[in-house]
């Protein structure tokens, strides 16, 4: 257990004066769409000496209010856009409200009884830019991806203590590559005490989750709805979980009535937890196989019509638009492998988590793949984001997870 910080101990910058910025007639476009992202060159005359996070007033050239938001920093992305209302005051209850906002969606969506951990707060998308809040059971993991956000820190902080009332609060924020942008690489206690390890229940699944060392803040909660669905397909099935993490979609596998499940990860760490996840479960030993090695060369060594479904969940092979070329390839190998070893009326899942490949051109690359697999695909499923991974239609930058349910004959 995390030893105890208490409630206001971080101290962050006072609230301050609204900023008026005027933005080019040509540039207005996007914000009247709704895209919470300005560049600096959208900006007339943008002033020196702002602070990260000062919160800033849009107007068009005729002083038409257009957006709030807060100044990001002096490189490309200059405005991060939080609400679209002119008289609106940012203080304590301006977080409030919209942390609230935030979880009475997730509240309707999501069956508590049967699921305590999932995304209470998704960044641009619940109008808080750069945020990021997971519940996990009665504790919070954080992250502050710029630093225009994390000068609200306290702010925020405070509001989730007062709304969600959480036994503690961890931050995992990751270093960014942006220079003006950096935060620290960092795990740190915000507020009261926190487990190394949560145990959570997803669709009345159990699992423990690593908030400390985990991926992420701990666990792929962006995949629940993609778990659920396997089930349907899996009954009497020899299940291989590739990029298994810790096991998730086994998990999912096993208790919808797999034969037999096989998981797969380079991570010992990762295999450890799973094993602990199906034990907690009570499923016979009998049932699973855990293995720890590079998926990529395991897949080459398995004989064809070993798996009846195979779940490929890798990481993001496309981390920057530099990558695209290399990542598609990274792509289209691993799913040609898996389809070629994959017998007739067998069942792919298949997904992508890079948000520089579309989903039209996953597509051709599972068809491109399957062609020199010698294989014929039919999409059964196509499955993007859930209701606690909430999605602004304008901001495109922020559709990044794809998985598709193929039948492969």
């Amino acid at each position: 257990m995390i030893d105890k910080i208490t409630k206001n101990e971080i101290i962050t910058p006072k609230i301050k004066t609204m900023i008026k910025l005027t933005v080019y007639t040509k540039k207005i476009g996007p914000i009247l769409r709704g895209h919470p992202w300005v560049y600096s060159g959208a900006i007339i005359d943008l002033p020196e000496g702002l602070s990260y996070g000062e919160p800033v007033s849009l107007y068009s050239s005729d002083d038409e209010f257009l957006a709030q938001g807060f100044f990001n920093s002096y490189s490309q992305l200059a405005v991060r856009i939080w609400g679209y209302e002119e008289n609106e005051e940012v203080n304590d209850d301006f977080f409030v409200k919209r942390i609230e906002l935030a979880l009475s969606v997730r509240l309707q969506a999501i069956d508590q009884k049967k699921t305590n951990c999932y995304r209470i707060v998704n960044s641009e998308n619940d109008f808080l830019p750069g945020l990021i809040v997971d519940k996990y059971a009665d504790y919070l993991v954080v992250q502050f991806h710029n630093r225009g956000i994390e000068a609200w820190q306290e702010q925020i902080i405070n509001a989730l203590i007062d709304i969600v009332k959480p036994k503690g609060i961890y931050d995992k924020t990751y270093k960014r590559s942006l220079t003006e942008e950096e935060t620290d690489n960092r795990s740190r206690l915000l507020f009261g005490k926190v487990p190394a390890t949560i145990k959570v229940k997803e669709n009345g699944l159990l699992f423990d989750v690593d908030v400390v060392e985990g991926q992420k803040t701990g666990f792929f909660l962006d995949q629940r709805d993609k778990r659920q669905a396997l089930t349907k397909y899996v009954k009497d099935k020899n299940v291989l979980n590739c990029f298994s993490y810790t096991g998730g979609f086994s998990v999912y596998a096993l208790a919808a009535g797999a034969k037999h499940v096989t998981s797969v990860d380079v991570s010992p760490k990762a295999i450890e937890l799973a094993e602990k996840n199906f034990i907690l479960n009570d499923f016979p030993k009998t049932k699973y196989t855990s293995i720890c090695e590079d998926v990529k060369k395991y897949l080459r060594t398995i004989e064809p019509n070993t798996f009846d479904v195979i779940v490929l969940d890798p990481p993001a092979f496309i981390k920057d638009r530099d990558k695209i070329k290399e990542g598609m390839i990274g792509y289209k190998s691993i799913n040609e492998v898996a389809m070629r070893i994959m017998p007739s009326n067998s069942i792919l899942m298949t997904c992508s988590c890079s948000a520089h490949l579309s989903l039209d051109d996953f597509k051709n690359i599972l068809v491109n793949a399957s062609i020199n697999a010698g294989k014929t695909i039919q999409i059964l499923e196509v499955l993007t984001f859930a209701p606690d991974h909430l999605e602004l239609p304008s901001f495109t930058e922020g559709g990044y997870l794809k998985v598709l349910i193929l039948r492969v004959l």
